[in-house]
């Protein structure tokens, strides 16, 4: 019989010693034994290098290794270099495992094989209290996301691959680049595989579970403050789903469609900008006139980026959209 496939997990940690334990004990409890742990040590200076040293000693399939860098990607890009599995995983050190994570992932991959890339459900927690109330609405659409199978819909929206709740195959990954030197890492990785078409496979249970501290680096580093992202969106928009041929149109006036505005103008595109405020409408922003929505139902078969944040915004442009032809309704994204 085939031996079960191994499955590296990649696990970058820099001063979470308060952390790890619980961490590695959620990994040495899968159910799934046929796992290794790569380890990469990003200069941590409160003990948790000699931590992971005292369970790398008690088991073997714990390996351990020092960033020639500093900071996140240095780090991941260092254990990518020592995988000896067929399928990857990565882990942070302050986060820990459901018991069936593995499993359940590998299982899944199993039934699709290469050229798939399975993506879970996540959950954040916090020991001091209640989890704010965005990233419960994150928790929840990504959960629908997963559910559904709308990562190809979403994938504008934010990013749909939870960075510790994704497995693939060790080619697959290389294929796309690997790790690499961009942040937010897990939103380009994600892109990545958008453009190399891999199939994502979303699995309708939470197969992770995330901290929420006030030290994450996604509160505290400059590369995560802006978290609308939409330098890194549009790099991949334009030359992925960018069709030149087609009308573009930008839907939304307030600081969303400004930024996004300016940015379609540094890119030298050219687009209808609507919305649906009175009090706008006819108005010279950028050298664009701002019009109303039926400036963009009138067009054929346009391309249309909606940056509307609120969610009764998303409602109603969705229930905008349903109501106009099928030409206009298909090619639409959700930006923000």
């Amino acid at each position: 019989m085939d031996q079960p496939p191994l499955v590296s997990i990649i696990l970058a940690y820099r001063n979470t010693v308060e952390y790890l334990p619980e961490c590695l004990d959620s990994i040495l409890d899968q159910t799934y034994p046929h796992w290794e742990l790569i380890a990469v040590n990003d200069r941590s200076v409160d003990g948790a290098d000699a931590l992971l040293a005292e369970y790398a000693a008690k088991d073997p399939r714990i390996r351990t290794f020092n960033s020639p860098g500093e900071r996140l990607n240095p780090a991941l890009q260092e254990g990518q270099k020592h995988i000896q599995g067929t399928l990857l995983n990565r882990m942070d050190s302050d986060d820990r495992m459901p018991a069936d994570k593995l499993e359940a992932m590998v299982h899944a991959w199993q039934a699709v094989g290469q050229g798939h890339v399975i993506a879970g459900g996540t959950e954040h927690f916090r020991d001091d209290g209640e989890v704010g109330p965005g990233f419960k609405r994150y928790d929840a659409w990504l959960n629908r996301v997963a559910k559904d199978g709308r990562h190809l819909e979403e994938i504008y929206t934010e990013c749909v691959i939870p960075s510790h709740c994704w497995m693939m195959h060790v080619d697959d990954f290389f294929s796309v680049g690997g790790f690499t030197d961009i942040y937010p890492e897990d939103y380009d990785l994600t892109f990545r595989i958008y453009r190399q078409g891999l199939t994502i496979v979303g699995i309708d249970k939470v197969l992770h579970h995330w901290r929420d501290r006030s030290e994450r680096i996604s509160r505290t580093w400059k590369e995560y403050q802006d978290n609308r992202y939409f330098d890194l969106k549009l790099r991949y928009f334009l030359p992925i789903d960018r069709d030149p041929n087609r009308p573009l149109v930008l839907w939304g006036a307030g600081r969303n469609g400004k930024d996004m505005a300016r940015l379609l103008l540094a890119q030298g595109e050219t687009f209808y900008w609507v919305c649906d405020n009175p009090n706008k409408i006819g108005h010279n922003v950028y050298g664009v006139i701002l019009e109303s929505l039926e400036a963009a139902r009138d067009l054929e078969h346009p391309q249309i980026l909606v940056v509307v944040a609120s969610p009764d915004g998303k409602a109603a442009i969705r229930t905008q959209l349903a109501a106009w032809d099928k030409h206009v309704r298909k090619d639409f994204w959700f930006f923000a």
